[in-house]
């Protein structure tokens, strides 16, 4: 079948999941290098990019327009997460992805056991730092987690959602919309390296970020509209897939 016809619908999928909780990249990347067996893995980092940030852009104003996150967060985080992108796009081709898997599969565990086991985590925003110490919270979880996007990426979403509800305090719902402007961060940061090197394959990522831009805006909608523990539900069966996926990757596959 035609890669142009059913790697939009791929990026749709992708859009809704990243829109509500993130975790996009688990659909959309398997998709692309299924659909691009001869593209090179920075062609494919790219492109996913490039549909992504269409979808995460959409969502993104959506929520804004919706739940109004607060703008103390957004800015140290959304700065941050865009400058550790860019370092680790630029260190992407430095260090093997395998470095990376054995530490995200432990701590995708260690979240998903954490979130399962206190149902009323995230249910409503009660932040846990003000003034500096929010600011400086912010920036860490933006950095670090901009930087993981940039050198590798699968579950970038979802670890930044979970560390806006455990680390800052947020409910699902706002840790949501605010991790979706950082999304968009990270994922400007990482074409700012990747662009000038001709990485991304433009027909393809536009097609798909169109796709994406439709799914993004049905998955923020759903959000809102089914509030924080929709996406507390959403986020344990992304997070599971997640682990089902790096395990494979790390004790199967290797």
């Amino acid at each position: 079948m035609n890669p142009d016809l059913w790697l939009p619908v791929a990026a749709l999928a992708a859009g809704w999941v990243d829109a509500v909780v993130g975790g996009g990249g688990l659909i959309q990347l398997p998709a692309l290098l299924i659909g691009l067996p001869g593209a090179s893995p920075a062609q494919i980092l790219a492109t996913n990019k490039l549909a992504s940030i269409c979808g995460t852009t959409t969502s993104s104003i959506t929520y804004a327009r919706r739940i109004r996150p607060s703008l103390r967060t957004v800015l140290p985080l959304a700065g941050a997460a865009f400058a550790g992108s860019a370092a680790g796009a630029a260190c992407a081709s430095l260090l093997p992805a395998g470095v990376f898997r054995p530490l995200v599969l432990v701590l995708l565990v260690a979240a998903g056991l954490y979130t399962w086991r206190r149902p009323d985590l995230g249910a409503v925003t009660a932040l846990r730092h003000s003034g500096h110490r929010h600011t400086l919270a912010a920036a860490g979880v933006g950095v670090g987690l901009g930087f993981y996007d940039g050198i590798f990426g699968p579950g970038t979403g979802a670890f930044l959602v979970l560390a806006l509800v455990a680390v800052l305090g947020y409910a699902f719902l706002e840790a949501s919309g605010t991790a979706k402007i950082a999304n968009v961060a990270t994922n400007l940061g990482a074409l700012v390296v990747f662009v000038p090197q001709g990485a991304p394959l433009w027909r393809t990522g536009l097609l798909m970020g169109a796709a994406n831009v439709l799914g993004g805006y049905l998955g923020a909608r759903t959000a809102v509209a089914r509030g924080s523990r929709f996406v507390r539900g959403v986020l344990l069966v992304v997070v599971a897939a997640l682990v089902v996926r790096l395990g494979w990757d790390v004790l199967v596959r290797r």
